[in-house]
């Protein structure tokens, strides 16, 4: 599907010959590299960085990326397309390709200066370096403005000392973009952003969260005690870190957006595959209208949340603000995605309960999409405030 550039609020359902090519190429790649492996990395919660490392050759982990870092070059509309066939396989392969590419890779490429860029884009956009994002910390996830890691000035050096949690990648990312506060807790200009390389004095892993869902998708906490950063290693100026962040989770929420409505298709095709393979009664369980209904408002659900998220994405192509696009698109995909992975485990019956089909991990992997790079009830907060100025 394709926005018309003349108007971004008339659709064309025609994919772009562009996007139609990433779609075959995604969706190839992950049912040779992903799909036959995916319940065995969702049970042992093992993070296949191989696979990222595949992708980073196709130029997947460096969508956005002009190709003089070594990157694709493509835009949003193509971006979305990969993490929408990437998630209609696996979700937790398509959310950590997301904060890949969206979080880390793409706050250094819209903020870092040439000298940063040059040294950290070429190794992410190919795959070679894992990148994490860190903002959320223990006791403020959506209240960001009161962290309490802090940086304090030394010279021509910082001193980093906290901790963030919930941090993909958080153990196995080479690069970490961390978010601290250099100022007064509550000030939007009181944090400041740093580049840290993994092996860093001072810098460490902590525990592994033990998640419900995206469970191949790493999450740890990042522990810093007198790390020392120099000064070269801060993005902008000192106290622009917030005001980065919100600009980078703009973006952020399309790919969330575009990694619901994957899923949703996913959970989506396998429910319709199962209704008509399933007889009760001596016929497909697909012509009682009880499944047939549900089977229509799931399809109805997520045709709405693919032009919600196309459209932001279209916006964000066309360098228009999508602050308040962004969250309605993260919000109501994400909110779809639950619904659907809901009725497709009830499609399923009681098969939809056991890891024998695959409706039970589009359910457990969905409710995720309705957290992560802020909750529903904070996108409702960012709309509401957008349409009341």
């Amino acid at each position: 599907m394709q926005l018309m550039t003349e108007s971004p609020s008339m659709l064309d359902f025609e994919q772009s010959e562009g996007q139609a090519m990433v779609a075959q190429m995604v969706k190839d790649f992950g049912e040779k590299f992903i799909r036959p492996d995916m319940m065995k990395w969702d049970e042992s919660q093992e993070f296949p960085i191989e696979v990222f490392r595949r992708m980073g050759k196709l130029g997947l982990m460096g969508v956005l990326v002009p190709a003089e870092y070594g990157g694709a070059g493509l835009g949003y509309m193509e971006y979305v397309t990969a993490i929408v066939e990437i998630s209609r396989i696996d979700g937790s392969i398509g959310l950590s390709m997301a904060a890949h590419n969206s979080l880390c890779t793409n706050h250094i490429l819209q903020f870092a200066t040439e000298e940063q860029k040059q040294r950290y884009l070429p190794k992410l956009a190919t795959g070679e370096w894992i990148g994490a994002w860190g903002l959320t910390e223990p006791n403020t996830g959506s209240d960001a403005g009161n962290m309490r890691t802090v940086a304090r000035k030394e010279g021509d050096h910082y001193i980093l000392n906290g901790t963030k949690n919930f941090i993909t990648h958080g153990k196995s990312g080479d690069v970490i973009v961390v978010i601290v506060r250099t100022g007064e807790a509550g000030d939007s200009h009181g944090m400041s952003s740093f580049i840290i390389e993994k092996g860093t004095p001072g810098f460490t892993s902590g525990r592994k969260e033990n998640k419900l869902g995206m469970r191949a998708s790493e999450t740890a906490e990042l522990i810093f005690s007198d790390c020392k950063v120099h000064k070269s290693q801060m993005m902008g100026q000192v106290g622009d870190g917030f005001i980065q962040s919100l600009k980078v989770l703009d973006g952020g929420r399309i790919s969330i957006a575009a990694l619901s409505l994957g899923i949703a298709q996913g959970a989506f095709d396998a429910a319709l595959h199962y209704s008509k393979e399933r007889h009760q009664f001596n016929k497909p369980i697909s012509t009682f209208q009880g499944i047939s209904f549900k089977l229509a408002d799931m399809a109805t659900k997520i045709e709405a949340a693919r032009l919600l998220t196309y459209r932001a994405a279209e916006l964000k192509n066309l360098g228009k603000s999508v602050n308040k696009e962004s969250a309605m698109a993260k919000l109501f995909a994400s909110e779809v995605a639950v619904d659907v992975a809901n009725e497709g485990v009830q499609i399923f019956g009681g098969y939809g309960y056991t890891k024998d089909f695959p409706a039970e991990k589009y359910y457990r992997d969905a409710k995720l999409c309705t957290i992560g790079e802020g909750t529903s009830e904070i996108q409702k907060l960012v709309i509401s405030r957008s349409i009341l100025k």
